[in-house]
């Protein structure tokens, strides 16, 4: 615990948030040799890492951003390397499948909107070329047998998988607590200054002192990005999701908006409300999910929900990730991003290291930085 032991809380990187992106990147910049300390508002946090769908999702990923597609199949590639890393250093089994997923469609006007949206994808310059196939009812029934018969068709990503998201965050904090880096809940940052060559961080239990930071902290990035001279323009939604009864297994593809876990449970989801409020259930959305996951898979029409709840999803002003180290506050960067899921094997095995050397890659920062929304403002 040679970071807790460090005299006058000074550390080589304070990790702003200890959700998953937080995590992962501090994980990451352990395994790089360094001193890490993660200052997290602990379980008052609005955290997306404990209300998420699960997905490590590839298709529809890049339209708008044809490098995010890129980005997005670098981390699904290297998920089933980051799952087992994690194991050999806990012994924890994260569940991560990667057996293809789909995308179902109840209406042909729904289904010719997917394959416009696919082929609006693969069309765009400079975008990676991975395969996403548009099946008919009978081949999406060969391998989802127990679809419905107003399952049309749908698209289908031999790339799509997931993971059973709350073992992950248990998991990552496992490791961190192995590799002695310092966890510190109810440490609010309040403010972030530069000084002599190091960050000096107000929480709402001291001061921490540290060569470099990174601005993990979802949402709240807004607010903080602006202390070390960066930008992170936020729109946060709300979404919900229902969990059913654990059932015998029947989906061994995960559905976009519909999967089954490895216990059993069946997780509905595929909400989106413009609010920031968590606590808010909203029962005709959850209706409206229910009903859609009925017409697809007639069998769950008499299970038992357990659970439902909501969660404030981390989302850009675009949906695209935000990379960015700062030109005022040499040291500082931003890592923010929706898919932090998806996204975790690329945070901790390739931007910790960055982090760690002091700079990202050029080619990182060129299509992800906050700049772009400048960009667009002035056109």
């Amino acid at each position: 615990m040679a970071a807790e032991a460090r005299a006058g809380d000074e550390f080589d990187v304070a990790v702003v948030g200890g959700g998953l992106v937080g995590v992962a990147t501090a994980w990451g910049l352990s395994r790089e040799g360094c001193r890490v300390v993660i200052l997290d508002e602990g379980d008052r946090a609005v955290r997306a890492s404990r209300g998420n769908f699960a997905l490590v999702w590839v298709q529809s990923k890049g339209l708008g951003l044809a490098p995010y597609a890129g980005w997005t199949i670098r981390s699904s590639n290297a998920w089933r390397g980051f799952s087992d890393l994690l194991k050999q250093e806990t012994g924890l089994d994260v569940s991560f499948q990667r057996p293809g997923g789909f995308h179902l469609c109840l209406s042909e006007k729904e289904l010719e909107a997917r394959a416009n949206v696919l082929k609006r994808l693969h069309n765009q310059p400079g975008i990676v070329d991975y395969k996403t196939q548009i099946l008919t009812h009978d081949q999406v029934k060969a391998m989802l047998p127990d679809i419905g018969p107003e399952v049309v068709g749908g698209s289908f990503c031999e790339l799509d998988g997931h993971v059973n998201s709350l073992r992950l965050f248990r998991t990552l904090h496992a490791a961190l607590n192995a590799r002695g880096v310092a966890y510190r809940p109810s440490h609010r940052v309040e403010n972030i200054v530069r000084e002599g060559g190091e960050f000096r961080l107000t929480t709402t239990q001291g001061e921490v002192r540290a060569a470099k930071v990174a601005l993990a902290a979802g949402n709240a990035n807004m607010r903080l990005a602006p202390m070390v001279g960066l930008d992170c323009p936020m729109k946060p939604e709300r979404g919900q999701i229902v969990v059913t009864e654990r059932l015998r297994p029947f989906l061994n593809h995960p559905v976009v908006t519909l999967r089954q876990t490895d216990e059993g449970t069946v997780m509905i989801g595929d909400s989106k409300e413009e609010s920031v409020d968590p606590s808010g259930l909203t029962i005709g959305v959850s209706a409206t999910e229910a009903e859609r996951a009925v017409r697809q898979f007639p069998l769950l029409a008499n299970v038992n929900v357990v659970r439902t709840w909501s969660a404030i999803r981390v989302m850009t002003q675009d949906g695209f990730p935000i990379y960015d180290e700062s030109q005022t506050h040499p040291g500082a960067f931003t890592v923010c991003c929706h898919s932090g899921v998806t996204l975790a094997a690329n945070h901790a095995l390739t931007i910790a290291p960055m982090i760690a050397r002091g700079a990202l890659d050029a080619s990182l920062v060129a299509p992800f930085s906050a700049r772009r929304f400048h960009v667009q403002a002035a056109g």
